[in-house]
């Protein structure tokens, strides 16, 4: 299907631009968004008589995405989800998830901003494109943990992986600790009373010389 942009689209083309794309794709997201026309005549002498219109609007938007932009580029959102010891989520984390953050963070964003190629599944900081404008494209992490403890030690660098080996070091440490307590209180018991084999072995030694 032929269509005519209404606006700058990646990968297709800019705005003004008549352009060859399947017929799915124009009825299912370019024709019900606002972005493009069908390219006969009539859409093609519309566009003409509104295109100064169009293009002062879309400097506008533009420059409102730019300002958004600036602040949004960058920041981290934490998103708490339950996971798995190994770090799989017990479900996955979305773009309205993402957007969600965003919104409650103070920033507006629309779930259909987010540009996620595919559900996120794992604990961890993940980088993630928010398009607020054909023009304008920024970058969040998203740093999802299952406590906010857990996420403030993933912000400081700590994989999932090296969370796990920590507290099984802190778990032998602390099984190490109390043996040493043990056997210190068990010492403290005896005190300096010496053992029935040492006390054998005096007795035997007092013995012989007794004898010699």
């Amino acid at each position: 299907m032929d269509i005519i942009l209404l606006e700058r689209v990646a990968k297709l083309g800019q705005m003004g631009e008549v352009v060859s794309v399947k017929e799915g794709y124009a009825r299912n997201y370019l024709l019900p968004q606002g972005k493009a026309l069908r390219a006969n005549e009539d859409n093609i002498a519309r566009f003409e008589n509104e295109k100064a219109q169009l293009e002062a609007r879309n400097l506008e938007t533009k420059k409102e995405a730019e300002s958004l932009g600036a602040k949004l580029d960058g920041e981290t959102f934490i998103v708490i989800r339950s996971a798995s010891d190994a770090g799989s989520l017990y479900g996955s984390v979305t773009p309205r998830d993402a957007a969600d953050a965003a919104t409650e963070a103070g920033f507006s964003v629309d779930k259909r901003q987010v540009a996620l190629a595919a559900p996120i599944k794992e604990l961890g900081l993940h980088d993630v494109h928010v398009v607020l404008h054909p023009e304008v494209e920024v970058k969040i992490t998203l740093n999802v943990a299952r406590s906010s403890e857990e996420a403030e030690l993933q912000a400081s660098g700590k994989s999932i992986q090296d969370l796990a080996a920590e507290e099984e070091a802190a778990a032998e440490f602390e099984i190490s600790e109390l043996f040493d307590d043990i056997g210190q209180a068990a010492n403290e018991d005896f005190g300096d009373e010496p053992s029935p084999a040492a006390e054998a072995v005096e007795e035997a030694e007092g013995d012989d010389e007794e004898n010699n």
